[in-house]
């Protein structure tokens, strides 16, 4: 029982396996953040292109006015 026990103390795969679930865990929750930042970024250059088009787009009519 007792070298069972020190058998178990010293056996480190399950905290490395939690190690890498909470590293894995905060490099997703990081890509999810920046995925969200770009794609406010890439609406804010729609919505200025829409803007500086105001409907003269290259057959006079854009989209934009309807999208917003």
């Amino acid at each position: 029982m007792k070298s069972l026990f020190k058998q178990f103390v010293a056996d480190e795969n399950g905290a490395a396996m939690v190690e890498y679930s909470i590293l894995i865990g905060i490099i997703a929750a990081a890509s999810i953040l920046v995925i969200i930042a770009i794609g406010a970024w890439v609406g804010g250059q729609f919505t200025g292109l829409c803007a500086s088009l105001n409907g003269h787009g290259a057959v006079g009519y854009t989209a934009c006015a309807a999208a917003t």
